[in-house]
């Protein structure tokens, strides 16, 4: 049977689009967060000299992404409140995508099985922000063309794209709040603060 929950949320988009922003401050506002797998893998690798990363063993990247984004699913899927996800499995269809590499039957079963609530979060490519550092490699293009990537595979995989706004952090906050508040259907600014959401019980979405 696949397993859903509406409460997990996902926010993805290009490298250097402001998700991990986002992330950090709902974590402030007191919501349960889950750092993206990528970065935390990169820092791994380099620190024992192996070479599962974007610009080495892409396919063993890949594979490590997979398990990670797997034992937090499993984690989360019973969570009472909302929990955030930078980045989920959808994405590594989308990397497959953007690394030109066969999407291979484990993940697109993964990805039918493993479900977060309908609507995803997608922080736009915004080049006044953008910025590498050593984890962050790639070039303002290659994040284009990861945002176009995830796109694709978000849709494909059945889920309901929202933009973020290009705007502050607290405004992105807001507005990601005040949709969930919204029963996750309308991204009408419902006025709502955010602590006015509660964290142990979950959206009506």
């Amino acid at each position: 049977m696949p397993t859903k929950s509406q409460n997990l949320f996902v926010i993805t988009g290009g490298p250097g689009a402001g998700k991990t922003a986002l992330i950090d401050a709902l974590a402030a506002h007191g919501f349960s967060v889950v750092p993206e797998a990528g970065r935390q893998i990169i820092r791994e690798q380099k620190s024992t000299d192996e070479t599962a990363t974007h610009d080495g063993d892409r396919l063993a990247y890949r594979r490590l992404m997979f398990e990670r984004e797997m034992e937090s699913c499993a984690k989360m899927a019973a969570a009472a409140g909302p929990v955030f996800f930078d980045r989920g499995l959808p994405d590594l269809i989308g990397y497959s995508y953007l690394i030109g590499a066969a999407v291979p039957a484990w993940l697109n079963k993964a990805v039918r099985r493993c479900r977060y609530n309908k609507t995803v979060f997608l922080a736009p490519p915004w080049p006044e922000i953008y910025g590498t550092d050593d984890e962050r490699k790639q070039d303002f293009a290659e994040a284009v063309a990861t945002h176009d990537a995830m796109c694709v595979a978000y849709e494909e995989a059945g889920y309901r794209l929202c933009g973020l706004p290009l705007s502050t952090v607290a405004d992105r906050v807001r507005f990601v709040l005040d949709l969930i508040q919204a029963g996750g259907t309308s991204i009408a600014q419902s006025g709502n603060t955010p602590g006015s959401i509660s964290k142990t019980s979950g959206p009506s979405a």
